[in-house]
């Protein structure tokens, strides 16, 4: 199918956002299995575990913001890669791919120093408490080691699929999750090295992709090559792609933001039990969430290719088609947690007391989690059609509007449960949230239309 460059513009949508999106999909779960791996293995430690999974919980915040840089680059520049390949300029999309490649690897040099110089101070300021700082400092300071290769992995895989490679991105995050669930319970358990272990299985495994996808974008089958000759970043190629994946890097580095907010709130009311069920959450939430983002990424080349060529009709039916399939999944995800939290929270303890905790938690934070397909699909359409404001309008008013001042004003509300009301604060967001997006979109979306029709 790669073989023509123009499929993305003549493929059946249903049959080509299949073929797109599965691999898309198969992917995230297998990042999932990667980021939460660790976090298994490590709560299952039998004399420390919990304090451990606490620890590396709040670590969670600083790998956040080391892939919100990521982001940043990845998904701004590989739409707009798209966007010049629908209107046939190779050599612009060349250049955006080649100027993207030179900005991480600055960008991964600062941020391996600063948190080689500042990670205790961080996870201090994160949410770890004397219990936890020992774990956390033990995974934060050998996992930065290996910033270049999160960096590269999670950009220059976002250059594959906005190709329709997704087969290739795919096994790219599949050798990397095969490595770290091989290699975490030979360390963590086998050499005895604890949380230590499971970092350094991480990187070895980050590096294995990264390995991956530099063969495969230096090769000949790619459409789009890496090029020395356009490595270097030239303003007036990147900046377009910084402002459209500001959206995408808002929405993860808030993530980070929103769980330091979190951390501390629920270290004040319910003590490290609290914290540690966040960790579950979160985890939980990814387990959501992921799946659904592969969904939106399958999509993002077809939009972006055929709005490029000015296809509007093509443009109306793979959102409409991503709506749809976004929707069903957030509605069955919902369904499954609200029925049975206690399987999802049994993966990642075997402690009582925080089992217990976490499955009653996870039924609230979750709760409305049921609409948030609408979001995924609108969010995704918006930087596919390279609306760089709406994008990151809608990042912003949902972390920063709403839930970063629910987080404190609901326990202050519900006095009866101030934990329970933490946690609240996530639904009444998400809710508020996907209304006032969807509001935003119908008339962006007429709007864009309108313009290539």
């Amino acid at each position: 199918m790669q073989n023509n460059k123009d499929f993305l513009g003549t493929a059946p949508i249903g049959r080509l956002l299949f073929k797109l999106a599965l691999p898309t999909v198969v992917a995230q779960l297998v990042n999932m299995l990667y980021n939460i791996v660790d976090r298994i293995y490590i709560g299952h430690i039998e004399e420390y575990g919990d304090l451990a999974l606490t620890g590396v919980g709040v670590c969670m915040p600083i790998i956040m913001i080391v892939s919100a840089f990521a982001a940043l680059v990845g998904s701004g520049g590989a739409p707009r890669a798209s966007i010049s390949m629908g209107k046939k300029d190779y050599e612009t999309a060349e250049r955006i791919l080649g100027g993207c490649f030179g900005l991480q690897l600055i960008l991964s040099v600062l941020l391996t120093v600063a948190l080689l110089l500042w990670n205790k101070p961080l996870l201090l300021a994160f949410g770890a408490s004397e219990n936890t700082i020992t774990y956390a400092t033990q995974y934060m300071s050998v996992y930065a080691l290996g910033t270049i290769f999160v960096q590269l992995t999670l950009g220059m895989n976002a250059f594959i699929s906005a190709q329709g490679f997704t087969k290739v991105s795919m096994l790219s995050v599949v050798i990397g999750a095969i490595c770290n669930i091989v290699l975490d319970p030979i360390l963590i358990y086998g050499f005895g090295l604890g949380v230590r272990g499971a970092a350094i299985a991480t990187v070895i495994s980050q590096a294995a992709s990264t390995l991956w996808i530099l063969l495969f974008l230096f090769g000949k089958k790619t459409n789009l090559r890496l090029r020395p000759r356009f490595m270097l970043p030239v303003p007036r190629v990147v900046l377009p792609c910084l402002a459209l994946g500001s959206a995408t890097f808002v929405m993860q580095a808030s993530e980070s933001v929103i769980s330091v907010c979190f951390n501390s709130s629920l270290l004040g009311y319910g003590g490290d039990v609290a914290v540690g069920a966040m960790t579950i959450l979160t985890s939980v939430m990814q387990f959501a969430m992921l799946p659904m983002q592969g969904i939106a990424q399958g999509a993002q080349p077809i939009l972006s290719y055929n709005y490029g060529a000015r296809r509007a009709p093509r443009v109306k039916k793979t959102y409409k088609l991503l709506l749809l399939t976004c929707l069903g999944y957030s509605v069955t995800m919902w369904l499954l947690v609200m029925l049975f939290p206690q399987i999802f929270v049994g993966m990642f303890t075997s402690k009582s007391e925080l089992a217990i905790f976490a499955t009653n938690a996870l039924r609230v934070y979750y709760a409305g989690m049921v609409l948030f397909g609408i979001q995924i699909a609108c969010q995704m359409t918006f930087v596919s059609l390279g609306n760089a404001p709406c994008s990151v309008i809608v990042a912003v008013v949902r972390k920063f509007v709403l839930l970063l001042p629910l987080i404190y004003i609901v326990p202050l509300v519900y006095k009866q449960d101030p934990t329970m009301g933490v946690y609240l604060a996530e639904p009444i967001a998400d809710v508020l949230a996907v209304t006032f997006t969807v509001i935003l979109f119908i008339f962006q979306f007429k709007k864009a239309m309108k313009q290539i029709e």
